[in-house]
C-alpha cells in the first residue's frame, strides 16, 4: 500500500500540463552536407525493393519509388498489407527541408457503432470484429499513392505503378510466410468465394513455390494508374467494393468511400542525446510512447555505462510506464484531446523516472488501468533515401493475417480488418488482447489507434530512416533501432539487433531466443521481473546516409528471408526526368 501510494504521488506530481522545454539553440553548421552517393531502399520483399530502384533508374525520386514499393508490397505481401488497407508515410522533402507526415489510416464507416459489434448477450462479437465486411474500415492506401504522385513525385502514376501491375499479372513464387498465414486463416478465407478462388489457383491448397497471379488486382491498380483517386474511390472499383460489402451483410456508403482523404499531420519531434528525432504523431501511439521511453532513459542514465542487467531493467521500466499511458490516453486527435504536451514533456518523464527503483521491478498492477497484451506481427515497412536527399519511412498494414480474409469479387482487393483496432467495447480486449477506452471508440470517419512508427533520426553526421511491423512491438523495435545507431552500429547490425519487449500488461519481459543469456534472466528474475522467452519477431527495415561522405547503407531484418536492402549508384538522368502526365 505504501509503495502504491508513493508511486501514485510521483505520477500525480508529474502530470500537470506543462509546455515543452526550450530547445537549445543550434550550433553553426560546421560543413555543408554532401548529397547521398545514389539511392538506398530496404523493404520486406526483394521484388518491392527492386521495383523502387527500377523507378529511380527511370528518373523518379524517393516519392515515386515509394509508390512503386508500396504498391508492389500490396501485391507480394497480402498477408501484411494491401491497397485494401492503410498506412503512415513520413516524408522528407530535400528541396524545402521539411518533414511531412501523411496519415492514410483507414476510417470508420458510419454503420460501425459500438452496438453493431455486440452479440445478443451484450458481449463483443469477435467474429464480426475480426472477419468479413464489418471488420473493414474505409481503405486509405490508394489515396496516399495518388497524393504522393501529385504532390511530391516526378513521374506519372502509370510509370510508378507499372512494376506492381506487371507482378500482379505475371505472378511471383509463394513463400513460407504466406502459406503459414493462409493455414492460420484458411477457415475464414474459404468462407468467401473470391478469397477461396484466389488462394486455390492450382485447384488445391497453395504450396511454397506456386506462382501466385492476381489479374483482378492488376486491373484495379491499372484503374488507379489511369484515373488516380477516382480509379479506386469512385466508378468501377468503388461499385464492386460497395456491392461486395453489401452482399456479405456489411454497410458502406458511396459517400464515405468517395470522400476519403489522407490527412497531413505535423510529425512528432524530440531530441535523444545528440539525435533529432521526427516520428509518427497520433493516431499513432508509437511516436509519443517512444519519446517517453527515450526521455525517461536519456534524462537519467547512459545505457552504454550500464551492465546488461541494468540496461534491460531500466528499459523495461521505461517501457512499462509508456505503454500504460498509451492505453489510457491515445486516440484520433481529430476526435479526442490527446495530452501530447504533458506526455512528451521532460518534466513528466522526470516524474516517471523517479518511480523507477534501480534494483527492483515495479509490479504493473500498481499502475491504475487495464491490460494491453501483444498485437500481431503482420504489417510491413520500407525505408528509402534517394540521391537528392529525399527520404521516406512508410509503414502499411491490413491488420490481421490477410486482413478480414475477404477479397471483394472482381477487384482482387483484400479488405482490412482494422475496425478491431478500435475499442469496439471499451475495456474489452481486441484480437491481440489490446485494451482501449472511449478515446479510441469508433465514430463515423474516425481513425483507429495504431502502433505504426515510421521514424527519421539525424545528427551532425548521419541521417537514417527506420520502421518495422510487429503490432505493439513496433515501438520497441524502433526504439532499439535508435539505440543501435547511437551505439555506432551500421544499418544491417541495427536490423539484426536482438530484441526484448515489455508493454505494461501482461507483466512480463518478452525476449527473443538468445537475446538474454541465462545469467541475465536469472538476475532479472531476482529483481522481480518475469521473463518469457519467445520466437523472434519483427521485420525492421532501415537505411542511412553519411552527410560528410555521402555513403549509403541499408539493413533488412534477417528474421525475414525474403526482404532486401539495396544501394544503387547515382542516376544521371534523375534531374532531367520528364514532368508527370496530367
Amino acid at each position: 500500500m505504501k509503495l502504491h501510494l508513493a508511486l501514485s504521488t510521483a505520477l500525480v506530481l508529474a502530470s500537470p500540463t506543462i509546455a515543452f522545454a526550450k530547445t537549445p539553440a543550434k550550433a553553426p553548421a560546421k560543413k555543408a552536407d554532401v548529397k547521398p552517393n545514389g539511392s538506398v531502399i530496404a523493404s520486406g520483399h526483394a521484388l518491392a525493393t527492386d521495383a523502387g530502384q527500377e523507378i529511380i533508374r527511370k528518373g523518379g525520386n524517393a516519392f515515386d519509388a515509394a509508390i512503386a514499393v508500396s504498391s508492389t508490397l500490396s501485391v507480394v505481401e497480402p498477408i501484411s498489407s494491401g491497397i485494401g488497407g492503410g498506412g503512415f508515410f513520413l516524408l522528407h522533402d530535400a528541396k524545402t527541408r521539411k518533414d511531412i507526415f501523411l496519415d492514410a489510416r483507414e476510417t470508420s464507416p458510419e454503420s460501425a457503432t459500438p452496438e453493431a459489434y455486440l452479440d445478443k448477450d451484450g458481449n463483443l462479437d469477435r467474429d464480426r470484429a475480426e472477419n468479413g465486411p464489418w471488420s473493414a474500415g474505409i481503405p486509405g492506401l490508394p489515396a496516399a499513392l495518388v497524393y504522393l504522385a501529385e504532390k511530391y513525385g516526378r513521374l506519372p502514376l502509370s510509370v510508378s505503378l507499372a512494376p506492381s501491375i506487371r507482378i500482379a499479372k505475371e505472378g511471383f513464387p509463394l513463400y513460407p510466410r504466406m502459406i503459414n498465414g493462409y493455414n492460420e486463416r484458411k477457415a475464414v478465407m474459404d468462407r468467401y468465394p473470391a478469397s477461396k478462388a484466389l488462394m486455390h489457383q492450382s485447384g488445391r491448397d497453395p504450396q511454397v513455390g506456386d506462382i501466385f497471379k492476381q489479374p483482378d488486382l492488376a486491373r484495379t491498380i491499372e484503374l488507379i494508374a489511369a484515373k488516380g483517386y477516382d480509379g479506386f474511390y469512385k466508378g468501377e472499383t468503388a461499385n464492386k467494393l460497395l456491392k461486395a460489402v453489401s452482399d456479405e451483410g456489411g454497410k458502406w456508403t458511396p459517400q464515405e468511400l468517395g470522400t476519403y482523404k489522407v490527412k497531413l499531420r505535423e510529425p512528432l519531434r524530440f531530441d535523444y542525446k545528440n539525435w533529432k528525432v521526427a516520428t509518427a504523431p497520433p493516431p499513432s501511439s508509437g511516436g509519443i510512447a517512444m519519446q517517453q521511453m527515450l526521455q525517461i532513459i536519456g534524462g537519467g542514465w547512459d545505457l552504454n555505462k550500464q551492465s546488461k542487467v541494468e540496461q534491460v531493467h531500466l528499459l523495461t521500466e521505461a517501457m512499462r510506464r509508456a505503454y500504460r499511458d498509451r492505453t489510457i490516453y491515445l486516440g484520433d486527435p481529430d476526435f479526442v484531446k490527446v495530452p501530447l504536451a504533458r506526455l512528451g514533456s521532460k518534466e513528466y518523464a522526470a516524474g516517471l523516472r523517479a518511480t523507477i527503483h534501480p534494483q527492483k521491478a515495479t509490479p504493473s498492477d500498481l499502475f491504475i488501468g487495464q491490460p494491453a497484451p501483444l498485437e500481431d506481427d503482420e504489417t510491413t515497412h520500407f525505408s528509402i533515401i534517394d540521391q537528392e536527399g529525399n527520404r521516406v519511412a512508410a509503414t502499411q498494414t491490413v491488420n490481421l493475417l490477410y486482413g478480414s480474409g475477404m477479397v471483394a469479387p472482381g477487384t482482387g482487393v483484400l479488405l482490412n480488418n482494422e475496425m478491431d483496432d478500435f475499442a469496439l467495447k471499451p475495456g474489452t480486449p481486441n484480437a491481440f488482447g489490446v485494451m482501449g477506452f472511449e478515446a479510441n471508440a469508433p465514430k463515423p470517419g474516425k481513425r483507429m489507434l495504431s502502433s505504426m512508427t515510421p521514424t527519421f533520426i539525424e545528427n551532425d553526421t548521419d541521417v537514417a530512416a527506420i520502421g518495422a511491423p510487429g503490432g505493439s512491438r513496433i515501438i520497441t523495435e524502433v526504439l532499439f533501432g535508435i539505440i543501435g545507431y547511437d551505439q555506432g552500429m551500421n544499418s544491417q547490425q541495427v536490423a539484426a539487433k536482438p530484441r526484448f519487449h515489455h508493454q505494461w500488461m501482461p507483466d512480463t519481459i518478452y525476449a527473443e531466443t538468445d537475446a538474454l543469456d541465462p545469467a541475465t534472466i536469472a538476475a532479472l528474475e531476482k529483481m522481480g521481473h518475469k521473463v518469457t522467452v519467445s520466437k523472434p519477431w519483427g521485420n525492421l527495415q532501415t537505411v542511412r546516409y553519411n552527410k560528410r561522405t555521402g555513403a549509403l547503407d541499408g539493413g533488412t531484418d534477417p528474421r525475414n528471408p525474403v526482404g532486401k536492402a539495396d544501394v544503387q549508384a547515382p542516376v544521371k538522368q534523375a534531374a532531367k526526368a520528364k514532368a508527370k502526365a496530367r
